[in-house]
């Protein structure tokens, strides 16, 4: 069987896999979902992922079937960055912090000093918020303008875009950071983008200045130039 070419890219609460399946047949895709492990076939084309690198949560996890790729949605069980799909990352410990709608949101707490979790338990009431050093010089809060941007997209059903969440999503975020930027910060994202080859994105003009920006794909992938 063949594996499918596939990359990703994450937020804190979920990580969006974008497989090039081009042309795939909705009824003959067949995905499940686990909470350390994810699978795809279509017909001889299969892509297996385990053990993840973060718990999912598979009743919140979904995908839609597009005519140039299967983008999938994992809902992750721990807000954070996995930096990669897969890994042998020890089990993490949650809490659950009460919200206006009454739902409860886990949250990644800190892990102790003891056996892993056992995920078939009550979570932990653990938490340890990281204490935030005061900045040396006044700066923009990409990450409160990265949450804001996310947070006030308005959701495209399938319908509208068969890709609904994925590239249009990420283009128009970037649009947006790139629109408040400052002339520096523009340089350093056009310069760092254009050269690792749309693996990097910095906003640091005095480092990407230095040197050329290298190619880095994700943890697990290969970089390939692709023929025309």
């Amino acid at each position: 069987m063949a594996t499918i070419r596939h990359e990703f890219y994450e937020t804190d609460e979920k990580l969006t896999l974008s497989i090039f399946d081009k042309g795939a047949d909705p009824e003959q895709v067949k995905i499940t979902f686990e909470p350390r492990k994810f699978s795809y076939v279509n017909g001889e084309k299969t892509l297996v992922l385990e053990p993840l690198r973060g718990q999912i949560d598979p009743s919140k996890s979904d995908y839609t079937v597009g005519k140039v790729k299967v983008e999938v949605r994992f809902a992750k069980m721990a807000h954070g960055r996995w930096g990669a799909l897969v890994g042998d990352s020890p089990d993490r410990k949650y809490i659950y912090l009460p919200s206006a709608s009454s739902e409860r949101s886990p949250c990644l707490a800190a892990r102790a000093a003891r056996p892993a979790f056992n995920t078939a338990l009550a979570p932990a009431p653990v938490s340890a918020a990281p204490a935030s050093s005061a900045p040396r010089k006044p700066r923009k809060n990409w990450d409160g303008i990265t949450s804001e941007i996310l947070n006030s997209e308005k959701p495209v059903s399938p319908d509208q875009d068969p890709n609904a969440g994925g590239d249009a999503a990420v283009n128009e975020f970037f649009k947006k950071l790139y629109a408040d930027a400052d002339e520096d910060t523009r340089r350093a994202m056009m310069k760092s983008y254009s050269e690792s080859g749309g693996t990097t994105l910095s906003t640091n003009w005095d480092e990407v200045k230095k040197s050329k920006v290298d190619v880095k794909p994700p943890e697990g992938s290969e970089w390939k130039k692709w023929a025309a």
